[in-house]
């Protein structure tokens, strides 16, 4: 009986020991994961946020979802400019002389390929709607549109995606706790997301730590 008792208790010491294990090493591999998966997420979306700041600049409008996106990324092209001063004469009729006058030069030099700037001659772009790690091949959510503020009409954009499309394999008890974050130093929310259908902005709500890990590379 004393053999079995002995047995027993060492049973239940090994599976206690298990379980703090495991109750320790969970958020430092929830952690990590996250990171990873957080990272490309925020990465693809720092694309996306500058593909439609390129369509901006040449059309004035953001683009509504990916199809016309990836259309515009593959057909449009950036003119490129000179600015340089100048001047010239001109009879002034009020005084009867002739008067310098400041002006600014434009010169077109020529045009590149967008898709040349943003992708550096990479395909990468035609698959900017897919979420990274996505189980299912989701895609990102995209909508655009015209906010007034202060009397003027401007174009804004938002990407988002939810944290349970990218951490869907994860403890269920730990992205609850992901998804309750409320610190500068966290992707706070449900969503990561880029830009806003509210305020005229091109943020995204993740914290400076994800801009650093990419100037570190």
């Amino acid at each position: 009986m004393k053999t079995v008792l002995q047995y027993v208790l060492l049973v239940v010491s090994g599976v206690l020991a298990y379980l703090i294990y495991l109750s320790v090493m969970a958020p430092i591999s929830f952690n990590k994961v996250k990171e990873e998966r957080f990272s490309a997420v925020i990465e693809k979306m720092k694309d996306i946020r500058d593909a439609q700041v390129a369509h901006r600049t040449i059309t004035g409008t953001y683009a509504k979802d990916f199809e016309s996106l990836i259309s515009f990324i593959d057909t449009g092209y950036y003119t490129l400019t000179q600015q340089k001063d100048s001047s010239f004469m001109r009879y002034n009729r009020i005084y009867r002389i002739d008067m310098q006058v400041d002006t600014v030069v434009v010169d077109t030099l020529g045009t590149v390929a967008v898709k040349d700037s943003l992708f550096k001659g990479s395909n990468a772009y035609k698959t900017l709607q897919r979420v990274p790690y996505a189980q299912n091949n989701e895609q990102f959510t995209m909508k655009a549109d015209v906010v007034n503020k202060q009397g003027f009409d401007a174009p804004v954009f938002e990407v988002s995606v939810e944290k349970n499309v990218i951490l869907y394999d994860q403890p269920k008890d730990l992205l609850a706790k992901e998804n309750a974050h409320a610190s500068i130093e966290e992707v706070n929310g449900t969503t990561i997301k880029v830009g806003s259908l509210t305020e005229v902005s091109t943020s995204g709500n993740w914290p400076s730590i994800y801009d650093k890990k990419k100037n570190a590379n």
